[in-house]
């Protein structure tokens, strides 16, 4: 099966996955779901992560985290669009409920959270939302 938009699909297992209580998720690896998912271990959103190679594409297995029961991600939401790409310059970089989340954004040093963008100065593209 041909996914359109390889992001919005690994957003969406997730979020699957968390309302129905799995332990962890498998999703198809790519270089910016990889990246994606370290800065999701990096700010505590994940519990583990690792790379299956399967000789063909290869897998991420998510291990997901859980507060007494609670997905610690109450919250995670596409923002660019392969239709409608969101584009931001180094001043107008999104806060996510008052920097109690995080936006993930792609920038010319890689792929960052809004916060070490805003640190290093630098705008791109908002991939996504996570709180």
């Amino acid at each position: 099966m041909t996914v359109t938009d390889p992001v919005a699909d690994y957003l969406t297992r997730i979020r699957n996955s968390l309302k129905a209580r799995k332990k962890y998720v498998d999703i198809p690896a790519s270089n910016i779901k990889k990246n994606i998912t370290k800065i999701l271990m990096d700010e505590h959103y994940i519990d583990d992560y690792i790379i299956i190679d399967d000789d063909l594409q290869g897998r991420i297995r998510i291990y997901l985290k859980y507060d007494h029961g609670t997905p610690v991600i109450s919250g995670i939401k596409r923002i660019s669009r392969p239709g409608l790409r969101t584009y931001v310059g180094a001043n107008n970089i999104p806060r996510v409920l008052n920097n109690l989340g995080i936006a993930i954004m792609t920038t010319p040093a890689g792929v960052i959270t809004n916060k070490e963008a805003r640190r290093r100065r630098i705008g791109g593209e908002v991939l996504c939302y996570v709180w």
